[in-house]
Parts: C-alpha cells; structure tokens; sequence
C-alpha cells in the first residue's frame, strides 16, 4: 500500500521541481537581458530589483495563463505585503478623506503656521497600472515634515480595470475640489502645487493644462514633474537609444504599462515602437524639436519611422490625445501654465520626454528649473530612504527646497 502511495508521491515532486527549475531558469534568462551601464547608481540594488520585477512578470503571466490573477493583481499583492509599517509621526497629522468621491491622504504638520501654508497635489507613479496612497506613504511624510506643506496623496483609479482617462479624471476633481476647499485644510489657496513622478508626472502636466483658462479655481502657483512621461509618439529619442534595456523602465515595460492603459492590443507594441502609428504633423513637430542641441550633444541617431499606417493609427490614437501627449499642446495653452520644475535622470527612457517639455515650456515663456540625476534610474526617488541610494535621497531632498523656496 506504502508502494502504490509513494509513486504518485515522488512524481508529483519530480514535476514541481521541474517547474521551479524552469521558473528559475526563465527568471534567469529574461533578467540577463537587461543593461546595467557603467556609471548608473547602485548597479548590484538595480540588478537585483529588476530580478524580482522579472520574476513576478513571468508568475503572474502564469497565474493569468490560469485564470486565477493576472501580472498587474500579483504587483499591487507584492506591493501592499512589502510596505513597511511605519509608525505614526508626532509632526504630522495624517488623514483618510474622499475629494467628491476620489480617495485622498492628507498629511499636515502639526506645528502651528502663521498663515495659510503651501498645498502639495501629488500623484504616484506605477505605470497607471500599479501603485498607490500606501506605497507612496514615506515620500509625502517626508515632503511635508520638511517642506511645511500640506501634501495631499491621491488614490486615482488604476488600468487595466480603468482605462484612460479614468486616472486622470480622479487626479482633476481632486485637485479642482482641492483648489475650492484649500483654506479648510489650513492652504493658501494661491500656494498650492501640483506635482507627480513617472505617470503622475504625466497626469501633473495634463491637469496644469487642464486648468488653463478656468476662472472660477486659483490658478496653481507651480508645476513639479519627476521624470515624467508625455509623448508617446517616438520610442527612438535618444534617451530610448541609451536606455532600451535599463531597469526600472525597460522599453518593453513601458509600452506594456502604455497599452494596459489604453486598452490597446499587446501586439501593438512592435509597429509603436517603429512609430507607424504616428501621423505627419506629428512627425514635422517632433523633426523640429529633436533638431536642437540638446539632442544633438546627447549624440541623437536620427530614427527613420515607419510609413504612417492609419490601421495602427486608430488602433492606438489615443496616444496623441489631450491629456495623455501634453507635450503636442497648442502654444496658447503652454505659454499659460505656471512655472516648473522638471527632474530628470540619465539612465532613463524617459529622460528626453522631461528634455523636450523643458524646451517647451521655455520657448513658450514658462520658468523652469531641471535637476538632471547624472547617475539616476528611473525609479530612484522611490528609493530616498534607502541610505546606499544617495543620488535619490538628494533628488528628494532638491524637489523639496523647490518646494520649500516657492
């Protein structure tokens, strides 16, 4: 009887050690594709992050195959178990709320002020796909206990559940519900910030945009985007040539998170990134643009794209649409926003979107203020309190004297 129960026993073991050895195998092959480039920050912290991100991918693409979760699930999962409990800080107030039905975290200093303090709107970053109020908890700690200001950290809605525009949809009602309602919360209502890193970066620029012309809000005092995405139209800037296999933001990441959110087809990814998607007028202005000496210092290989193709045009035009590509807004609009700061980080694919919005913004008239992280990754300001992470806890410490100086 022993006999007959023990062979079924030792198959079932043999399989499960297969899987995990394929598991590994597969983790091991896919994170040796990624570049580590000499002179980035933190190269051996880098390779292991970028070895779980790989690992959780395939689980999850496995889990989906299944039917039982899918990538983006298993993600926030990781993410929620690997928030460390922080206990409560007696400088600050920290409060739950819903802005007209989008939640909010409000976190105020508790020392008294002499008048209406500094408001900071902030808006994760995660690829709109990941991501949250929690996992964002430390930084506006840190932002208001030494900025002053009170930081309200939204919880927008997240794809592939909410397509766009549904992230930026919250991130705007919030902040025009904020701007009416700012002295209940002890803010200067001309004093208050909108400000986002990566995505939220891009919901920062699109909701500035979107406030322009209103007369019945205060006008944001400043603009704060942390290597923020805003064109989705060439994926062969040369900050995409540099950094195509650079964690955090590999290429074929960021087209996943971009499809996820548009709810286009992953098979689209290929004809985006040959840029077949993008129309002639986008063309001509991008021709433009990337013809100064910024691109051309960085040694910019001009990129060839693939003829227009209207089929993958309509598949994935929302990719141009307002307010997802900021950066082709009309000039009336630009000349109009409040004054930035852009961060930006060498080892990034999205380095050259802040670069471009940078030229932007100044031919148009808008003050900026760049700080360039010369060995930075993107990601590396969700790293401030890891104490080997220097380049990031400087990167914070800069965002929040802007702040603080405003």
């Amino acid at each position: 009887m022993l006999g007959v129960l023990s062979a079924p026993l030792g198959v079932i073991t043999i399989i499960f050690v297969l899987c995990l050895l394929i598991f590994f195998g597969l983790t091991w092959y896919e994170s040796s594709k990624v570049d580590i480039p000499p002179g980035i920050a933190n190269p051996k912290l880098l390779r292991s992050i970028h070895t779980a991100f790989t690992a959780a991918f395939i689980l999850g693409d496995i889990l989906d195959k299944v039917g039982v979760s899918n990538t983006f699930q298993l993600f926030r999962f990781l993410q929620k178990t690997a928030i460390p409990k922080l206990k409560n800080d007696p400088e600050i107030f920290k409060k739950d709320l819903q802005f007209e039905g989008v939640p909010v975290r409000v976190y105020q200093p508790r020392s008294p002020s002499a008048g209406g303090r500094k408001g900071v709107m902030f808006f994760h970053g995660g690829g709109y796909v990941f991501g949250s109020i929690d996992t964002y908890d430390s930084f506006c700690r840190y932002v208001t206990k030494n900025s002053g200001a009170v930081v309200v950290s939204v919880g927008y809605r997240l794809a592939p559940e909410h397509r766009c525009p549904a992230a930026f949809d919250d991130c705007l009602t919030a902040t025009v519900h904020f701007l009416k309602t700012a002295q209940e919360h002890g803010v200067d209502p001309s004093s208050v910030i909108i400000c986002g890193d990566s995505a939220g970066g891009n919901l920062t620029a699109g909701i500035c945009q979107a406030l322009v012309g209103r007369s019945d809000i205060p006008k944001p005092l400043a603009q704060v985007m942390i290597y923020p995405g805003v064109q989705r139209a060439d994926f062969n800037l040369p900050s995409h040539q540099q950094n195509k296999m650079v964690p955090l933001l590999p290429q074929k990441y960021s087209l996943y998170y971009l499809l996820s959110y548009i709810g286009g087809d992953f098979s689209l990814a290929k004809e985006l990134s040959k840029g077949s998607h993008v129309p002639p007028e986008i063309r001509q202005k991008l021709s433009k643009w990337l013809s100064s000496e910024e691109f051309m210092v960085k040694g910019y290989k001009p990129h060839i794209m693939a003829p227009f193709n209207k089929e993958v045009y309509e598949k994935a035009k929302k990719v141009f649409d307002f307010p997802f590509s900021p950066l082709f807004s009309d000039d009336a609009v630009i000349r109009q926003l409040p004054k930035a700061y852009i961060l930006t980080c060498e080892f990034d694919v999205l380095r050259d979107d802040g670069i471009l919005y940078k030229k932007r913004l100044e031919d148009n008239g808008v003050p900026v203020t760049w700080y360039h992280v010369k060995d930075g990754f993107h990601g590396i300001v969700s790293f401030f309190d890891h104490p080997e992470v220097v380049s990031g806890k400087l990167a914070v410490d800069n965002v929040v004297t802007y702040i603080k100086n405003l």
